[in-house]
């Protein structure tokens, strides 16, 4: 089964939090054993799986990634978000959790959570589920 959603990004680079989705595309999916894979079909935005118990690592990582890779380098790619492309790249398009008793197995203080690079916009997430 493959579920397409919509996220609305706020600003240039955001973190937000996709463990309700993910969830639900689990449910919908009446899968209790297997396989979920979230995808995000974007060039400058990307997900990852991090710590949601303190909202100060997202602004860690936001803060040094934008240290890392700024958004004013040095790049020749003439749209401005060559930072986008690069960080993307960096944390990755995809990922896969392991489904069990009908849920997303993560760890006690860990969420999944969609990365922006390039925003504002509207972006997708596409999961699939799968035994």
């Amino acid at each position: 089964m493959i579920k397409e959603y919509s996220v609305s990004t706020n600003k240039k680079s955001e973190f937000i939090n996709i463990d309700e989705i993910i969830k639900e595309a689990v449910s919908e999916s009446g899968i209790s054993e297997g396989l979920c894979l979230v995808f995000i079909p974007h060039t400058t935005a990307a997900v990852t799986i991090n710590e949601n118990a303190d909202p100060d690592v997202r602004r860690d990582i936001d803060m040094h990634m934008s240290k890392l890779v700024p958004a004013g380098g040095d790049y020749q790619h003439s749209e401005g978000n060559s930072d986008g492309h690069i960080k993307s790249s960096l944390f990755g398009p995809s990922l896969t959790l392991i489904v069990s008793n009908g849920n997303p197995v993560l760890g006690t203080w860990q969420s999944v959570f969609f990365c922006e690079f390039d925003g504002p916009r509207n972006r997708k997430v596409v999961i699939r589920v799968s035994e």
